[in-house]
């Protein structure tokens, strides 16, 4: 019963301690919703992310056109929903026919129409393409595009439709017409549709006592190196594994290999969170200097912290070398009583998918001191943390979406 309760309080405390204190606005009070952010409509020929449709930023690589006698056919399924006008001109049923995520997403934005304009409904001018009727490699191949109106079909909606469509969470929006918006999603299996934060398997820590150990081998409950200082910035010690955020010893994601001078390769997944320099790499890192940015972000001529021994020891500066992107199977994020962890000897957050490890750590407090009480989670199944979870609700009514990762970490946590 008591430890019932306790759970129950630190539920409480994820929800209403979520990270609000670090880029709220005035006036945003504690477990309120904030204040609906003013949105900006997309200009003409503007697409969000502002990268090609088809790269690991937006929705991914063409994965070959679907037909009807295709066994990817079943990846397809009909869209019923009333609020949404098919245009279907071939009266075959096609334009209802997209993936699920496609499904999910359009079925959202179909609410933030009639929100933002009643009595409007969101209109669907070409979905699935069997006839062949769009460019080469195109995703209406693949049922994962959209192109959309409003049902008054009035043109000067359009720019603020596209908007909506982003906030909806398609993964590539492109105003590309006076005379309708084009939206894309990620492939439903596409490792580029699920960037969490975490290290491959095959990834390694530095345990106490000595040795290594492979990050899918690892236990709650041992010790391995880290920082001192949650800023990433203090001696290094050796730190109490609590419990992993996320694991999944099955998944294969894309990581980026970052390589730094020295030999040090460290593969992280695009919304982990990394510590880094500017500027000059030799010495160690000055007061104030150090900051975290995504995997993503992380650039030839930064600085990343190497390990420069064992506890007791600092870190060094090595210049990071070059970045690339390789796939990679079995996902792990370890949570440690410090938040930080060296692995494959570079000095790493245990956090992910919000832009600041010190807000993270703060978050993560109530799940640190409940493992306190009640020792590490050593009996952890395959996913992600509930506690996580929780946090990632809150966050998303909390924070303005720009503090999160932009390759949809939502995705992250299905």
């Amino acid at each position: 019963m008591r430890l019932s309760m306790l759970v129950a309080f630190f539920i409480g405390c994820a929800l209403i301690l979520s990270p609000v204190n670090e880029g709220c606005g005035p006036g945003r009070g504690y477990g309120t919703r904030r204040s609906p952010r003013k949105l900006t409509p997309l200009s003409y020929k503007q697409f969000s992310p502002n990268v090609a449709e088809k790269t690991l930023g937006a929705s991914g690589r063409y994965e070959g056109k679907i037909t009807r006698n295709s066994e990817r056919f079943k990846e397809l399924t009909p869209n019923y929903n009333p609020d949404i006008i098919f245009k279907d001109e071939e009266n075959t049923g096609a334009d209802r026919l997209m993936t699920q995520r496609c499904k999910d997403k359009l079925n959202s934005l179909a609410i933030s129409v009639m929100n933002m304009w009643p009595g409007v409904k969101l209109r669907v001018t070409e979905g699935w393409d069997e006839d062949g009727h769009h460019s080469e490699e195109s995703l209406h191949y693949e049922g994962r595009a959209v192109d959309i109106t409003t049902s008054d079909r009035d043109r000067n909606k359009y720019a603020m439709l596209a908007r909506l469509a982003v906030e909806a969470g398609f993964d590539w929006v492109y105003f590309e017409s006076k005379a309708h918006v084009h939206c894309s999603v990620k492939s439903e299996h596409s490792v580029a549709a699920k960037t969490g934060g975490c290290f491959p398997g095959s990834a390694w820590v530095s345990l106490e006592g000595g040795g290594r150990k492979a990050v899918r081998d690892l236990q709650p409950g041992e010790r391995v190196l880290a920082s001192s200082e949650s800023d990433g910035g203090g001696e290094l010690v050796y730190s109490e594994v609590l419990s992993f955020i996320d694991r999944d010893p099955a998944a294969r994601k894309h990581f980026y290999v970052i390589g730094a001078e020295g030999g040090a390769r460290l593969s992280l997944t695009a919304a982990h969170l990394l510590f880094v320099t500017e500027g000059n790499c030799s010495g160690r890192a000055a007061e104030g200097e150090l900051r975290t940015i995504f995997a993503s972000d992380a650039r030839p001529g930064q600085c990343v912290l190497a390990a420069g021994g064992g506890e007791g020891r600092g870190h060094r500066l090595s210049r990071v070398a070059w970045v690339r992107l390789r796939e990679g199977r079995g996902t792990f994020a370890p949570l440690t009583r410090h938040g930080t962890l060296v692995v494959n000897g570079v000095l790493a957050s245990c956090y992910a998918a919000v832009d600041q490890h010190g807000l993270a750590h703060w978050a993560f407090a109530p799940l640190r001191l409940l493992h306190r009480w009640t020792g590490p989670s050593r009996h952890q199944g395959d996913g992600i943390h509930w506690y996580s979870r929780v946090l990632h609700w809150a966050g998303t009514w909390l924070l303005e979406s720009e503090h999160f990762h932009p390759w949809g970490v939502a995705d992250s946590q299905r």
